[in-house]
């Protein structure tokens, strides 16, 4: 269609609106129809007749297919005698509402034209324009010529530089709804914008039937746009133009549609701005509170998942301890091994008194308590949240429960009460602990050489039965004086199984990302690299020999030839100088002539023990053979122990350190 026929029928159009007005009484005000288009006369030998029951069969189709979805286009028949129909109403009127309409307007279309527009019986393409829905019947193709309709409300902005900038605003908004609308299923969007400069409020409408692609909407609703200097005055309030399918509306008040679900809503007014330093000291407490609620909440995080996790561990260690005394019940009938009450705990121990405690370790407290029966034991209490001593509680029950030993601390039972109370019970040594007999002066005088010797004695004899003669081959990894209990006779018992492992009969050691032990008497190779073997202990045994004999600790320092070193490398220079009197503890002075190859025997093994290869090391088998040989029996000489290093003068340690440490090596 020609600029100049377009330009004609819309003046045609306008001239008609009231006239058509008069003629098809609405179903209200926004029924009234805004224009109508009629086409060309029917040409060539086509039935009217036929042409007419196909309308009225493509009527009933386009009303159906917008009551569902808004819009519907449709073809009924076939040429010469072929109706073709597009139908769209407002997406704000759907559903039974958009279908009244249409009927209402298709009835009087294909039954009355005549009388209703004067277009003629024979006219084969009508238009009609309403407010709410649109339609158009055609005997060509509907895809071809579009029939347009356009109005405008005549109220302009003032001056001239405000419409230019009231025009622009305009196009920013359509322009921004058409690409939403393009997007969306119901091919339908809504938007307001706000013009400041006079105080109007700009809505817009821009829709599409539903079966145009994306990209054709679009291109329809651009064409519609494009088309907007030409067809309205600068700076007008208002104005719409309308093809059968699609349409492009604008309007400075919101009655003509709903605007309940806007799409966008445009340049929102914007609050004061608050002076520069309310907005810094504004971001500055946010900031703060932010990173303040961020850790709380770490915190909590993590506090909340360690205690999950204690409680699962609680749960296994639960059915861990019944498993042992089950099974020990059932191999060995009446073991010793008891449950107790957390009542008869706090009963023996006067209510974990301090006048009863015996000391404090990494486990926990040690509480001395009396039983009803008068049996005297040691009452170790875990300490609370503590999930490396849920471990060793573990494995404690279940190593010490199994080994049986003159020299092995015997654990009389276990108490566990709810989620919070895990008590280890032991038989009571009334000598205490080793390091408190050698390391302190007052009490190491009364420790003459035969008691130490049978100390070291009854220590290797503990150790060969963990290594080889127990059914379980443990590597205790925590052999130290504190460890070393003396019973009322002077006796050793090796105590505290909480960081023994178990080993196989056919790996002789393992690789650990974990160590544990105390520094000082952890194996060169173990606090490196973390291979763990029985040659680990024979390391701590041979550090634990020197100290008995010395009287002294390992991790002090020793003045030899003007420089500084640790005790067994101090040891080893004394020992290849032949001057291994001098590391002998003074208290023993005087009987080294009647205990001369005794002392010497046993320094030289605690030597073999202590060196750097752990290849080099005899087993707890040929130690014990070694100790016990006559003065005929011939000793390998000792190679270089570990940790031979120098310590610069002035850098003595403090005698009484005794770390216990764990390392995490990564792999």
């Amino acid at each position: 269609m020609s600029a100049a026929v377009v330009h004609h029928l819309l003046l045609l159009a306008v001239a008609l609106v009231a006239f058509a007005a008069t003629l098809v009484p609405p179903a209200s005000a926004e029924d009234t129809i805004l224009g109508y288009k009629c086409g060309m006369p029917a040409a060539g030998n086509a039935s009217s007749d036929a042409y007419r029951s196909n309308l009225n069969a493509l009527a009933a189709i386009l009303v159906a297919g917008a009551r569902a979805n808004g819009s519907a286009a449709g073809a009924v028949g076939a040429p010469p005698d072929a109706a073709y129909g597009v139908a769209l109403c407002r997406g704000d009127f759907t559903g039974d509402a958009c279908a009244r309409g249409l009927g209402d307007a298709l009835r009087t279309t294909v039954n009355d034209s005549e009388s209703a527009f004067g277009c003629g019986r024979q006219v084969r393409d009508v238009a009609l324009f309403y407010d709410r829905y649109q339609l158009r019947l055609s005997g060509d193709d509907v895809n071809g010529d579009v029939p347009r309709w356009a109005g405008n409300n005549t109220n302009f902005v003032a001056p001239a530089d405000a419409a230019r900038r009231f025009d622009g605003l305009v196009k920013e908004l359509v322009t921004t709804i058409a690409g939403i609308a393009a997007g969306r299923p119901d091919r339908y969007a809504t938007g307001r914008s706000r013009f400041g400069e006079q105080r109007l409020t700009l809505y817009g409408l821009v829709q599409c039937t539903v079966d145009m692609p994306p990209e054709r909407c679009r291109a329809c609703l651009d064409g519609l746009i494009s088309a907007f200097p030409a067809t309205f005055p600068s700076g007008q309030h208002g104005g719409r133009i309308l093809v059968p399918r699609c349409t492009v509306r604008y309007e400075t008040d919101d009655t003509f549609f709903n605007t309940a679900d806007l799409s966008v809503d445009l340049h929102k007014p914007k609050p004061a701005k608050p002076s520069k330093s309310w907005l810094w000291a504004t971001i500055a407490v946010v900031s703060v509170l932010v990173l303040a609620a961020s850790f709380l909440l770490h915190r909590w995080i993590k506090i909340r998942r360690r205690r999950e996790l204690a409680r699962l561990e609680l749960r296994r260690l639960s059915l861990a301890v019944k498993s042992v005394v089950n099974l020990w019940r059932m191999e060995e009938g009446n073991s010793g091994f008891s449950l107790y009450d957390f009542s008869q705990m706090k009963g023996a121990t006067n209510g974990f008194s301090i006048e009863n405690k015996l000391g404090q370790g990494g486990f926990g407290a040690v509480y001395k308590g009396l039983l009803p029966d008068g049996l005297e034991i040691a009452v170790k209490r875990l300490g609370p949240c503590s999930l490396q001593g849920l471990l060793e509680f573990k494995n404690e029950i279940q190593l010490i429960a199994k080994l049986q030993h003159r020299n092995l601390v015997k654990l009389l039972g276990c108490c566990i009460e709810g989620e919070h109370e895990k008590i280890l019970v032991y038989e009571y040594m009334p000598n205490k602990s080793l390091d408190l007999i050698i390391f302190e002066n007052k009490e190491g005088v009364s420790l003459d050489w035969p008691k130490r010797l049978n100390i070291i004695d009854g220590i290797s004899q503990g150790l060969l039965y963990l290594h080889i003669h127990s059914r379980l081959c443990v590597v205790h990894r925590d052999l130290k004086a504190s460890n070393i209990l003396l019973d009322s006779e002077m006796n050793p018992k090796i105590s505290d199984f909480g960081m023994a492992r178990i080993f196989s009969s056919s790996v002789a050691e393992s690789n650990t990302t974990r160590i544990v032990g105390t520094h000082g008497y952890i194996a060169p190779e173990y606090a490196s690299d973390g291979v763990c073997s029985v040659k680990s202990d024979v390391f701590s045994f041979g550090v634990l020999v020197l100290e008995i004999i010395s009287g002294t600790m390992t991790t002090g320092s020793y003045r030899y030839d003007g420089k500084l070193y640790k005790l067994i490398a101090y040891a080893w220079l004394l020992w290849k100088a032949g001057q291994w009197r001098e590391l002998v503890d003074r208290c023993l002075l005087g009987n080294e002539d009647e205990y001369h190859f005794t002392m010497e025997r046993y320094v030289h093994v605690a030597l073999l023990c202590v060196q750097e290869s752990a290849e080099d090391r005899p087993a707890m088998n040929e130690v014990v053979k070694m100790l016990s040989s006559g003065e005929g029996a011939v000793l390998p000489e000792p190679k270089q122990p570990a940790y031979f290093n120098v310590r610069p003068v002035g850098t003595e340690m403090s005698a009484s350190c005794d770390m216990s440490i764990s390392i995490t090596l990564s792999r």
